[in-house]
Parts: C-alpha cells; sequence; structure tokens
C-alpha cells in the first residue's frame, strides 16, 4: 500500500481501527520518521481519544483512555536488552487483558517471538517520497 503524506498515514490508522478487536496487538517496524506514531495517531483518533498522542520513546510506554477503548502505545526503541523488553511487554499485556484494549508497539523486533497473535505493520519511504506500508493480519482471530 502507497500512502502519500502525513494525513494519509493518519487516515490509514482510522481505518485499520475498523478492522481491530478488543486485546488486538499491533506491531509497527519501520525506520526513524517513518510514520509509525502518525499510525497510532489515526487509530486514537478512531477510538476517539482527545489526549495527543506522542511517541513514548523516552517514557517507553503511554496509556490512552477513551469512553470505547484504552489504548497502549509502547516503543521498544531504546531498549537493548530483551529481557527489559519481555518485562515490559508481559506488564502491558497483563494491562491489555484487564481492559480489552488495544496494544500497539513500535520497534517490536525483541518481543516478537512471545507475541501470538498479531497484525504487523511495517513502514518504509518510498522512492522519491511518501511510504509504502505492507500489512500482515493475525493468523488467527483475538479472543
Amino acid at each position: 500500500m502507497f500512502l502519500k503524506n502525513l494525513s494519509e498515514t493518519i487516515l490509514f490508522g482510522k481505518e485499520l481501527t475498523k478492522k481491530l478487536t478488543p486485546k488486538s496487538i499491533i506491531l509497527i517496524q519501520g525506520p526513524i520518521g517513518a510514520g509509525k506514531t502518525s499510525l497510532v495517531q489515526g487509530i486514537g483518533h478512531a477510538l476517539s481519544i482527545k489526549e495527543n498522542i506522542t511517541s513514548p520513546t523516552f517514557a517507553l510506554s503511554h496509556h490512552y483512555q477513551s469512553e470505547f477503548a484504552t489504548l497502549i502505545h509502547m516503543d521498544l526503541y531504546r531498549l537493548e536488552s530483551e529481557i527489559s523488553a519481555k518485562e515490559l511487554f508481559f506488564e502491558e499485556e497483563d494491562e491489555l487483558e484487564n481492559n480489552n484494549g488495544i496494544l500497539v508497539i513500535e520497534w517490536p523486533e525483541l518481543i516478537m517471538p512471545i507475541v501470538d497473535n498479531y497484525w504487523l505493520i511495517k513502514i518504509d519511504y518510498a522512492e522519491n517520497s511518501g511510504r509504502i506500508l505492507s500489512i500482515y493480519e493475525p493468523k488467527e482471530p483475538n479472543n
């Protein structure tokens, strides 16, 4: 899928949300500045989250609440330890289970082997401008 600009990236996030179910996990891969957080902003808009959604690079995790769902947004970019990444993931996965929210993880490479059922979105720069998205749906529906 080709996205021309930031607005289309946010719109894609909104459209993706229509396919998500409670307890959905979305892993987003891509280089710095490719639009990972913009995609999460689209998901937040679709969930009617009023807060400004920002990258949790330094906080590692942000929680956003709306009347419809909780959005948990993780960013594992700064973590080098697989153990630390897994501990954080398990904490947030418990939170996801408790509130039937949606969990989105940027830079998920360290935890991918332990996540069973997830959406995978790969974002990359297009040759001249825009972004190219590859979308892989979960193999089985979330429970």
